[in-house]
């Protein structure tokens, strides 16, 4: 069964339509990477997932169950969408930390204000939570750092233990290392290279080719709104079958 079933998403901005007919699958413990050109609809797509942008059309299942159907209203009732959006985890490509918050801080706020709503989880196992996905992100001695004491690429991992602390059924990455220098890029691919061999469930826009051949399970290459090429990492990538595909990596190339 799958994790998560996007059937026939459309999305317009006035008379612009960035998104035509998006459809997709992704099983639990894949990792699902987009490429595509800037303007192709990858980050939107993103949006629509997290909820952070409305489809006009089309439906979003995860595990089986509908969480959003462009035309049913009950779906889409504001404080219902705040609780879908547990579903996913976003990362984004400028960090998004709060600067007044320390590391440890930054990653717990969101569930404690979780903790607020629904009794139950103590203030020590959400600090406990936070200390050990740092860790796990290797920055167990920078808990008490603030974010302008930190590289960008630090930044960019305590953002992902942020993400993480919600425990979401999917993990997404908007070009996470895109804001990064080039030398600061690997320690932040690394981390997802390892959440990718644990099994965590994740869809990664990314520009790093041989990074989404390596690592995720499928690919998804967009152009101008639509899905043009979807399928295996290698073939998709090394083997286009699409001239537009061939197009974008050969281009792509090119410029690196």
């Amino acid at each position: 069964m799958s994790i998560l079933e996007v059937n026939h998403i459309e999305k317009h901005f006035g008379s612009v339509q960035v998104l035509n007919d998006i459809s997709f699958t992704l099983e639990k413990g894949q990792a699902l990477s987009i490429i595509g050109a800037s303007g192709s609809g990858k980050t939107t797509l993103l949006r629509c997932l997290n909820f952070l942008e409305k489809p006009d059309h089309g439906t979003i299942k995860v595990n089986d169950r509908v969480i959003f159907d462009a035309d049913d209203p009950t779906t889409q009732i504001e404080r219902e969408i705040r609780k879908k959006r547990l579903h996913f985890g976003l990362v984004f490509q400028n960090f998004n930390l709060f600067p007044q918050y320390t590391a440890l801080q930054n990653v717990t706020l969101a569930r404690e204000l979780l903790a607020k709503e629904k009794v139950g989880e103590s203030q020590e196992s959400i600090q406990k939570l936070g200390i050990e996905l740092l860790d796990r992100m290797g920055l167990a001695d920078r808990a008490n750092h603030y974010p302008h004491q930190l590289s960008g690429g630090q930044q960019q991992r305590v953002a992902i233990a942020r993400a993480l602390a919600l425990q979401p059924d999917i993990l997404c990455f908007d070009e996470p290392t895109s804001a990064l220098d080039p030398e600061l890029t690997g320690e932040v691919l690394r981390v997802i290279r390892s959440l990718a061999e644990q099994k965590t469930t994740m869809i990664i826009v990314t520009h790093e080719m041989a990074f989404a051949r390596d690592v995720a399970d499928q690919v998804i290459f967009m152009d101008g709104g639509l899905i043009v090429e979807q399928g295996d990492p290698k073939q998709v990538i090394d083997h286009p079958k699409e001239d537009r595909t061939k197009k974008f990596l050969a281009r792509y190339s090119s410029e690196n």
